[in-house]
Order: structure tokens, then C-alpha cells, then sequence
């Protein structure tokens, strides 16, 4: 058995995804881009390649990899690019996105032989957390004033509208997609290409994927744009776990089981959006709060029930460990990194990368 803790990414699980990728691809003719802010995991690639257009990235790092480990299409956004980056920026990518007119201005002439584009922010999201809300007041990602824009047109061939949070409700894309056409109606007209982002769960259970599709393709045929998405957790959702051992077991009014991992260092998003990590059948008579190792009190992956009483050395699966784990895992107490593994379609599982001393030796100085 592979030593816990480790990051599972199942293939076969990666691949339900990845057919439901292609099949909007197919039906609505919009493109589909790894998002390496959310999962950037290169191991896969080779599989979901075969399935999406390219990637889009948020920093030099991020270009490079899609550029160097993925292939296809390199769209390249920052929230603002520094002087003694872009040239590199540019080199690595096809498409590179402005999030203001101001660093368009600083750097058109620097990115003159890629497609340029602006991010435009429609004033509406489907965030309900303050902190993932890029319509929250004073919010510095992207432009508001079409007029503004309309100043620059001739010097950007398309836009990025990214306004989803994990949303799931394709009524409230239908209706957000709405007011996106009446602010910029006219913008659009004038572009050759348009993101609308990630954060749409359209890989998710019963998302009506027929409607989405006619969606897209009848935005696309309006405007005479080629329509991208950039699927992050769509990708991947449901595909990996995080596998992890109990060390201890106490009661202080609860059962408490400690396990080999930390939601601070392998799962920051749950700690960060005040969420609990989900474990399956999570059934039984013996309900347990599942604690990470860290010296932080509040690293706790959540509260489950189990068919038997956990004891020391037991396996627990935390589900859904992909997004945002392994692009955000750090080294917080020196806590063992996970491993990844990879679970091959045939039911093997190889190891493909572990982590020891000397990786942490190297992250400090």
C-alpha cells in the first residue's frame, strides 16, 4: 500500500469529464480551456489533451506549463503583468488578456504578434462569498465602462468576462449571459473572440447540457464570436481523493479521530471559504470529527459518520480533493506533503511524484 497522505487522481473518474468537455465542444462549437489556476497537475495532461483546446493561466508560471506540458492554444491573463515578465509572457502564449487599459497601453506594442484581449467585468457575478466575488465593490478585475472600451477597440481583438463561482444553476447563467449582451452588446459585436471563464459546473449532475449548448452557440451566432470556456473544477470534480491514516483518537465531548494531513496545508480552500471536506458513504453509527495534524485548532476536515469505530491506522477518503489542493498545498509546520498518484483505467496506480526534506529545505533559505 502507497504511505498516506496522498492525492489520488482517478482516470477513469477524469474522463467522465473530460467526455462531457468534448461533447459540448461538439454541440455548441465554443473551446475549452484547462483553467492552471484550479488544477494544473501535469501528469494527466496527456489524457485531457485529447479532450480540451489549450489552457489559460493567471502568472508567467502558469503560460509556461500550459505551453510546455499541455500544448494547444496558451491564452495568458494577470491581473497585472510586471515589466521583466512580459516578454516572456508573450512568448509562451497565442492570446494574451489585459485586465486593464492601462496595461494594455504599457504593453501593446511588447505582445504585437499574439491576439490581444481585455477582461471586462459585467458588475454581476454568481459568487455568494465576498472573498471569490469579482463584482464586489471597488473590484480590480477588469474594466466596467464600455464607453472606455469602446476607446480601445481597435487595439484588442476579444474579451474575458469571468463572473461564475461553482455555479450550477444554468438558469442563473442563462440570466447573468443576458446582461452581459445588454452592457457590452456593442463591444461584442466588434470582437473576434470571447472567454466567458470557468466556475460554470456544467460537468456536474443533471446540468442541462442541451440548453447550455444551444446557450453558448446562439451567444456565439449574435455576436460572431468564437465562444472559450475555461473549465477548472469542471474538470476535474469528483475525479481524485485525498488519502489519509487515523494516528489518534480522543473524545473531548466528541469523538475526535487525527489524521496524517492538514486541511491548512493540503486543503486550504476549506479553511479559506469555511467549508467541510466530504467523505463517502459517510453512513453509520459512529460519528467522528476528523482532524488535521497541524497545531492550528481549527484544522478539522469536517464531522461523518463510519460503520465501525475508527481506530489508529485506518484509512479515510476525502473526496473531491483536486481543485485547488494541489496548485495551493504548502508547507505549513513542516507537515508531510502529499504524494500524487495517479489510478490508471485499468485499476493500477502508480506513483508520480513524492515529496521529502529536501522539498522543504528548498521552499525556504
Amino acid at each position: 500500500m502507497i504511505p498516506t497522505p496522498y492525492y489520488l487522481i482517478d482516470k477513469a473518474k477524469l474522463l467522465r469529464n473530460m467526455e462531457k468537455i468534448a461533447a459540448v465542444r461538439e454541440q455548441s462549437g465554443a473551446k475549452a480551456l484547462l483553467a492552471l489556476k484550479c488544477f494544473a497537475t501535469w501528469s494527466v495532461f496527456d489524457l485531457m489533451g485529447q479532450y480540451m483546446d489549450g489552457t489559460t493561466s493567471s502568472s508567467l508560471y502558469e503560460v509556461r506549463l500550459g505551453r510546455e506540458k499541455f500544448g494547444g492554444e496558451t491564452h495568458a491573463y494577470s491581473v497585472a503583468y510586471a515589466d521583466d515578465e512580459i516578454d516572456e509572457v508573450v512568448s509562451h502564449a497565442d492570446k494574451i488578456i489585459f485586465n486593464s487599459i492601462g496595461q494594455l497601453k504599457r504593453f501593446e506594442n511588447r505582445a504585437g504578434g499574439i491576439a490581444r484581449g481585455l477582461r471586462l467585468n459585467p458588475g454581476v457575478s454568481s459568487s455568494t462569498f465576498d472573498l471569490a466575488d469579482p463584482a464586489r465593490p471597488f473590484s480590480r478585475l477588469g474594466e466596467w465602462d464600455a464607453a472606455k472600451v469602446e476607446r480601445v477597440m481597435d487595439r484588442i481583438s476579444g474579451f474575458m468576462i469571468h463572473n461564475n463561482c461553482e455555479n450550477a444553476d444554468f438558469g442563473l447563467f442563462d440570466r447573468m449571459l443576458s446582461q452581459i449582451e445588454e452592457k457590452f452588446g456593442a463591444l461584442l459585436k466588434r470582437a473576434d473572440w470571447v472567454s466567458l471563464g470557468g466556475g460554470i459546473h456544467f460537468t456536474g449532475e443533471d446540468y442541462p447540457l442541451d440548453a447550455f449548448c444551444e446557450r453558448l452557440k446562439a451567444f456565439s451566432g449574435r455576436f460572431g464570436v468564437q465562444v472559450y470556456l475555461e473549465p477548472g473544477e469542471a474538470s476535474i470534480t469528483n475525479s481524485t481523493t485525498l488519502e489519509v491514516s487515523v494516528l489518534d483518537t480522543l473524545a473531548n465531548g466528541k469523538q475526535l479521530a487525527i489524521v496524517d494531513s492538514s486541511i491548512e496545508a493540503h486543503m486550504l480552500d476549506l479553511l479559506i471559504y469555511r467549508e467541510s471536506a466530504k467523505v463517502e458513504p459517510n453512513q453509520g453509527p459512529h460519528r467522528y470529527m476528523v482532524c488535521g495534524k497541524s497545531c492550528l485548532a481549527g484544522d478539522v476536515f469536517g464531522e461523518f459518520d463510519f460503520p465501525n469505530e475508527l481506530k489508529v491506522g485506518d484509512r479515510i477518503s476525502i473526496q473531491d480533493a483536486a481543485g485547488y489542493t494541489m496548485v495551493k498545498k504548502n508547507w505549513f509546520n513542516g507537515v508531510k506533503m502529499p504524494a500524487i498518484a495517479i489510478r490508471e483505467t485499468d485499476g493500477s496506480i502508480r506513483v508520480v511524484r513524492e515529496f521529502g526534506f529536501a522539498d522543504y529545505e528548498r521552499s525556504l533559505s
